[in-house]
This record gives structure tokens, C-alpha cells and sequence, in this order.
């Protein structure tokens, strides 16, 4: 991918437009004429980044999402609080679906999986 175009002329960003007739990609001036064919037909590329394991979301605040359920059957493994929350997410390069815990204790908010 390419980084910021800039016109030659008038100093100005260029921005990618379609040339309908060629069917080509040109990166174009807003503010004059000026136009030139990109080399790259890639025009914005989104890299997403998931650590492996536990899902992204599963965050020290979580626990006090109101929507999550909650269980007093486990005790958090860190301070010994007796209410965790708890969810399903699929695991990277699984079928199965893995339970996430997140205890219910503000100052802990330890998390671990079943």
C-alpha cells in the first residue's frame, strides 16, 4: 500500500478516483487538474490485530457489563471472590467454544478459561 499522494503542482492531496472510460484507478486533485495513474491498486489496506488465545474483549471493566451472566458455582483463583462473570468465544484454531471467567471483584479482575 502507498502512502499519501501529494499533487505536484499545487502541493494538495490527491485522492483516488475511478477513470470509467479505462476502467483504471488515477489519484486526482481536488483543486486543479492535476492527475496521475496509481501504481498500486490497493488504496486502503485495515491490519487487525488478535493476540492468540483469550478474545480481545475480555477486559478488567467487563465484569461490570449488566448484560453478562453471572455465577457463584467458581471462586476466582486470585483473591477467592466468590461471583465471576462469564462468557463463550471461539478459540483460535478450534471448533469448540471456550468459557471465559472474569471475577466479579473491582480491585482484582482476574481472568481465566474453562
Amino acid at each position: 500500500m502507498s502512502a499519501l499522494k501529494f499533487c505536484r503542482e499545487c502541493n494538495n492531496m490527491l485522492y483516488p478516483r475511478e477513470d470509467k472510460e479505462t476502467r483504471t484507478l488515477l489519484y486526482a486533485c481536488q483543486s486543479c487538474e492535476h492527475q496521475e495513474v496509481a501504481s498500486d491498486t490497493c488504496v486502503y489496506k485495515r491490519v487487525l490485530r488478535k493476540p492468540s488465545g483469550e478474545p480481545r474483549d475480555a477486559l478488567k471493566d467487563v465484569a461490570a457489563d449488566p448484560s453478562l451472566p453471572r455465577t457463584r458455582s467458581v471462586r476466582c483463583y486470585n483473591c477467592n471472590h466468590p461471583e465471576a462473570a462469564f462468557f463463550q468465544a471461539p478459540t483460535k484454531g478450534e471448533k469448540a467454544m471456550t468459557l471465559y471467567f472474569i471475577c466479579c471483584n473491582p480491585s482484582c479482575g482476574h481472568r481465566w478459561r474453562d
